[in-house]
């Protein structure tokens, strides 16, 4: 049985090796700059509860991105549909989005919030080519010596488990997948215009270590190196947000759960922010998508 003396010292060792640990995630890991990047969810709150430590690190001034959320429903299960889309906006500019009008919600039949619905992936496919490719039939249509374009670099969602396994999540995966190859069918020889990253799902006791997952991130991390994209990006991407203070941190993330989306604080959110990783760190990966 450990001893008080070593659970003390635990209890200050732990933190301090995570800050700095976070420290060189914000400094050197690689990252996305001077990018078009859209975070594609499902529901107001997806980006406070799951996303935060990513769009945190990408609105970082310094990185020179620009950041926009696309959400396919209003959350409207309850009959907040439009309570929750002004929360979504405030948590967008907490977050470090430049205006409310960076956040937009498609609000659609086609996608209901529902815990039993699965979305149609042609439909999500579809809405990307028209709000991110309007001119790919013409695109198509031409040579191919004319190289598919995009009007974002980067696309971010859920991965295929969707982190909770909810069903609306693990659409946007797929959606998101026929939207990235739609872009290139036809055009053999030719990059993506735009790469896909994917949100890493990890299992019930990993998702509830708060800032201990460090240890399994960065292991993962280590030994399961990735390969660049055709265009360059990173073929993973890491962030870490500080335990107090600074801009990229868990306060920060909190205060985009807490103080914007005030209607979803019941008592289980309360344990999510408290000891989810997904409040501290996220590590996404590229996707390899074949037209």
């Amino acid at each position: 049985m450990p001893t008080l003396s070593t659970l003390g010292v635990l209890a200050v060792v732990l933190p301090l090796l995570y800050i700095y640990t976070a420290s060189m995630a914000q400094t050197r890991m690689p990252t996305l700059r001077n990018k078009r990047i859209c975070l594609l969810i499902a529901h107001p709150d997806d980006e406070a509860m799951f996303f935060a430590p990513t769009v945190l690190a990408l609105t970082r001034p310094e990185n020179g991105n620009t950041v926009k959320i696309l959400c396919l429903s209003s959350g409207n299960a309850d009959g907040l549909g439009e309570t929750r889309k002004k929360e979504l906006a405030k948590s967008g500019l907490l977050l470090g989005l430049a205006r409310e009008d960076d956040v937009y919600v498609h609000d659609s039949p086609d996608f209901p919030d529902s815990m039993t619905t699965t979305w149609d992936a042609s439909k999500i496919s579809s809405l990307l080519c028209s709000a991110f490719a309007p001119h790919l039939a013409a695109q198509k249509a031409a040579a191919n010596t004319t190289a598919p374009t995009a009007a974002i670099d980067a696309l971010i969602t859920f991965d295929g488990s969707g982190v909770s396994s909810h069903p609306n999540h693990i659409s946007l995966y797929h959606g998101a997948r026929a939207f990235v190859g739609a872009l290139t069918r036809g055009k053999p020889g030719w990059a993506s215009p735009v790469d896909l990253y994917t949100l890493t799902s990890v299992g019930f006791l990993r998702k509830y270590t708060g800032f201990l997952d460090m240890f399994a991130t960065v292991f993962g991390l280590l030994v399961g190196a990735r390969k660049k994209s055709d265009k360059g990006n990173p073929g993973a991407i890491v962030s870490m947000n500080a335990l107090v203070g600074a801009r990229e941190s868990y306060g920060a993330a909190r205060a985009a759960m807490t103080e914007a989306h005030k209607s979803q604080m019941v008592w289980f959110r309360w344990g999510w922010i408290a000891l989810s990783r997904y409040m501290y760190i996220n590590d996404l990966k590229l996707e390899r998508v074949k037209s």
